[in-house]
């Protein structure tokens, strides 16, 4: 895609720092460093969100994760956990329309990283919860 930073970045029109490639993914170091080792995983193939995977694309990138977050983790003793993110449309905070997974090393519960998630779990009830569930079960067509 012509204005798309991550197929620049797959075909050489911009620079990146690589962590790890091959046929079907590219994992470089986020400019951001959210922290160090804060490393984005993207397909090679332009799709611009989870929506737009099929089961092989899907298979394909997501098996390559834990090769390459086990590589994170071990280049680095300080590091006790990792973040795995995927934003899904601007809604979800993308903004690269270039599918991409965050992969972020965790060394402290106190480093430069938060997620806060609210608990609405009062709002439901099983009944209400039951019927989300039937209504996403639905569209899954097995």
């Amino acid at each position: 895609m012509d204005n798309c930073i991550f197929c620049k970045i797959i075909n050489g029109d911009i620079p990146s720092i690589k962590v790890y490639e091959d046929d079907v993914v590219l994992a470089f170091l986020d400019i951001s460093q959210v922290t160090p080792g804060h490393t984005l995983v993207i397909p090679k193939k332009h799709v611009a969100n989870i929506f737009e995977y099929d089961e092989d694309l899907a298979q394909a990138v997501f098996s390559r994760i834990p090769k390459i977050a086990k590589a994170i983790k071990d280049a680095d003793p300080e590091i006790k956990g990792l973040n795995i993110l995927n934003n899904n449309g601007e809604v979800a905070y993308q903004t690269v329309f270039h599918s991409h997974i965050h992969l972020i090393p965790r060394y402290t519960d106190e480093d430069d990283f938060s997620m806060n998630f609210i608990n609405n779990g009062d709002k439901y009830t099983p009944a209400d919860l039951q019927a989300l569930a039937d209504r996403i079960a639905k569209n899954l067509g097995e």
